[in-house]
């Protein structure tokens, strides 16, 4: 399987102020390669495709020999496919009739990533071996960099990316060939069902918690915000401030992801079919504030509604149930999530009277009642089985 591996770096001052200069320069690569794709249509209508920039790279490098020379032509390259796969989704939008997105430049807070599209060329992970203790981490024009490695790194290690997150920098390793890790059979099928009151409630009965850290921290970061309102744009005091308020917001994403990691093993372990709801959860956290002439309704409650479910994260979680299932060889089945919570699980019938209310089910058919969450569950297993056993008469 692939995987990729993110590991903290503990830089030098040195290495941290090569590091964000690196960054620097493949952004003004990345904004200079969009501004020349945009003249050329519009004065010649000429399309620049990613070979054309690619066969001007040795010229750019050449005539700026103490910046863009500096680092390492395959990083560069890479850069210039990340814009090129910009355009390639862009043209996918507009054939498919959905709003295009045209690619932009980039300001200094939305670029924070260089690729290096091959361990060896312009860097080298584990490059002093020999070393007892510490790994490090070689990248052409920054030096041996230090690395955080807290487990090991499995597989062959393919690309080598450098991402910066407030004032942390990680490395990201993608590596080919990694073995799975598969568990034991336990001959048991769940279904599962997403909540905000619980992350997940289970069709056996078991809710997994939903510790909602965004609101934990809403106290903090409120006042980390209005701090930053306060402060004058160019100063010190505005750059602090913002660096206060991107670091509580990467803490909240850092407990959430370990939450989502935790939450996904538990299920995994302990069954060998999974099945949870196809969410679409793009839609369902769109804003309801409408337009000045059709206003939303119950805007207030709808805004209240998206950041409970943001803050769960049901995507996160949903992605990383995802590959340790893969891992762990066991079977994952979505399913369509109508009516879920309205159908009773005893005896079929769906009538939107069924749920009283946010946590009570009672059928008004068969009189059944039940935790709404859990009758939900059971029928995410029973559609999701149905599915899994059409698809293996198929």
């Amino acid at each position: 399987m692939r995987r990729s591996f993110t590991f903290l770096l503990r830089p030098t001052g040195k290495q941290a102020a090569a590091l964000a200069a690196c960054l620097e320069d493949h952004r003004v690569l990345y904004n200079a390669a969009l501004e020349h794709r945009r003249t050329a249509y519009r004065t010649a209508g000429v399309t620049v495709r990613y070979g054309d920039q690619s066969g001007e790279l040795k010229h750019i490098r050449a005539d700026d020999p103490a910046g863009q020379g500096r680092w390492s032509f395959s990083s560069q390259q890479a850069t210039l496919r990340r814009l090129d796969k910009a355009f390639g989704a862009f043209f996918r939008r507009v054939k498919a009739g959905r709003t295009p997105g045209f690619p932009r430049f980039k300001g200094w807070g939305w670029f924070d990533t260089v690729t290096w599209p091959k361990d060896g060329d312009g860097c080298r992970w584990d490059c002093q071996p020999e070393h007892p203790t510490a790994t490090f981490v070689r990248l052409q024009g920054i030096g041996h960099v230090r690395v955080h490695q807290h487990r090991p790194v499995r597989g062959r290690v393919k690309t080598i990316s450098v991402k910066r997150e407030g004032s942390r920098w990680y490395v990201i390793l993608s590596c080919d060939d990694v073995p799975a890790e598969t568990l034991p059979a336990t001959g048991a099928a769940v279904g599962v069902d997403m909540g905000v009151a619980s992350l997940v409630t289970t069709s056996d009965g078991d809710p997994l918690a939903n510790p909602r850290h965004l609101k934990a921290s809403a106290g903090r970061l409120g006042a980390a915000q209005r701090a930053l309102a306060r402060t004058r744009r160019g100063s010190t005091r505005r750059r602090k401030a913002v660096a206060r308020v991107a670091a509580l917001h990467a803490k909240v994403r850092r407990q959430r992801l370990d939450g989502a990691h935790k939450a996904a093993l538990t299920l995994v372990r302990a069954y060998d079919v999974i099945v949870h709801e196809d969410l679409r959860i793009a839609n369902m956290t769109r804003s309801a504030a409408g337009t000045i002439a059709q206003p939303g309704r119950n805007v207030a409650a709808k805004s209240g509604l998206n950041r409970s479910i943001l803050d769960a994260g049901w995507g996160v979680f949903l992605r990383v149930l995802a590959y340790k299932a893969e891992s762990a060889g066991r079977e994952l089945i979505a399913v369509d999530p109508r009516n879920t919570s309205r159908t009773c699980s005893r005896c079929g019938h769906c009538a939107k009277d069924n749920r009283l209310t946010q946590a009570q089910f009672r059928c008004q058919a068969c009189e059944h009642t039940a935790h709404a969450d859990v009758n939900a569950a059971k029928n995410i297993l029973r559609a999701g089985l149905a599915l899994r056993d059409a698809a293996q008469a198929a």
